[in-house]
């Protein structure tokens, strides 16, 4: 959680007198008592914060300057002050400790991937839980597509007379099924020879990479293969984002309005908006958007904390935190951060989790 290296403040312009440090040090105390208390923040509250330790007078003198250079902003006359996007963009950008999880964090972290196993839809599904239950904010992970993946084995198993299941998994730990019709009089060694044919043609391409098997002088097993490399087909033009969704329920806490909650959940349940907004935060070489940095105007009122997946040195998944302005930062980056590499070891491991 270091520094964004292209953000800019104008607080950076200011050197590095007293004064700045002074300043810099009661805009971080503002934001992190706002954060706590979703109330705006009064000088009595801030004077005496770690770094600080001036008079309440000389606060009030910082804050209206902090006020005018758009850092924070009095919501009424008589009221403390609350941060803007800026104030918390430059909170984000100079933040004094990186945040950790804390130990019963850090145990339920563990815990959760010693113990999770099944497809890497599930450990997806169930990883974007976790997110939630550990930050309260709404959650997204998103996973890999297939196009990178490699097929580790292929499988054709007998599920009656008539029909076969054909098992393909890849390396990502996703395991991809498909029913194929059988000729009449197909015994279990044909599934076994035909099997042995894909596994043999198969073993260690993309789903998308072209194969040919030529005839093999077995009809029957011709026949296996043709109609293997039709699902293989069916497999290649039905690779989805995959995306999921943790604790959306956890808007209507986060947000006091309504009509946010209900644009937040809308914005969810679109999943080609949701990667492309995780993916251009990556892109942009950031890891929080904040307000209207990310250019989604129904999350106007939001910011988005982003972390990728890293499988084998590749980016191909990300999960992400959304919440409102007044998030937790230094909580949810970390925990983004966590779940995400977690996430990368056990989807770099494959099905089986090794890494």
């Amino acid at each position: 959680m270091t520094p964004n290296a292209d953000s800019t403040s104008p607080l950076d312009d200011l050197g590095d007198s007293e004064l700045n440090v002074r300043r810099t040090a009661i805009l971080e105390a503002v934001v992190s008592q706002y954060i706590g208390t979703a109330e705006p923040v009064g000088s009595s509250h801030v004077a005496s914060a770690p770094g600080v330790q001036v008079s309440s007078a000389t606060v009030r003198s910082e804050m209206v300057a902090l006020e005018r250079e758009g850092f924070l902003v009095q919501p009424h006359t008589s009221a403390g002050r609350i941060p803007t996007d800026k104030g918390y963009r430059f909170f984000v950008d100079h933040l004094t400790q990186p945040g950790v999880l804390g130990p019963t964090q850090r145990r339920q972290v563990a815990r959760f991937f010693e113990q999770v196993h099944g497809e890497m839809e599930i450990v997806l599904e169930r990883a974007s839980g976790l997110l939630s239950e550990l930050t309260s904010y709404a959650s997204v992970v998103v996973g890999p597509t297939h196009e990178t993946a490699t097929i580790r084995s292929v499988q054709l198993v007998s599920l009656s007379p008539v029909h076969a299941l054909l098992v393909v998994v890849l390396s990502d730990g996703a395991v991809e099924k498909r029913t194929v019709d059988l000729p009449e009089g197909t015994g279990e060694d044909d599934l076994a020879r035909a099997g042995t044919v894909l596994t043999a043609r198969l073993v260690g391409r993309t789903l998308t990479s072209p194969w040919v098997v030529p005839p093999s002088g077995d009809r029957t097993v011709d026949h296996l293969v043709a109609a293997a490399h039709r699902a293989f087909d069916a497999l290649e033009g039905s690779d989805p984002n995959n995306v999921f969704v943790g604790g959306p329920a956890r808007l209507a806490e986060a947000f006091d309005a309504v009509e946010t909650v209900r644009s937040v959940l809308g914005i969810l349940e679109q999943q080609l908006v949701v990667v492309t907004l995780l993916r251009d935060v990556l892109d942009r070489g950031l890891s929080v958007a904040i307000g209207a940095e990310h250019g989604f105007e129904p999350l106007s009122s939001c910011a988005v904390v982003v972390a990728p997946v890293l499988i084998d040195g590749q980016s191909l998944g990300a999960v992400g935190l959304l919440g409102p302005t007044r998030m937790d930062y230094p909580r949810a980056m970390a925990a983004a951060h966590v779940v995400g590499e977690r996430l990368g070891e056990r989807l770099g491991g494959g099905a089986d989790g090794r890494h």
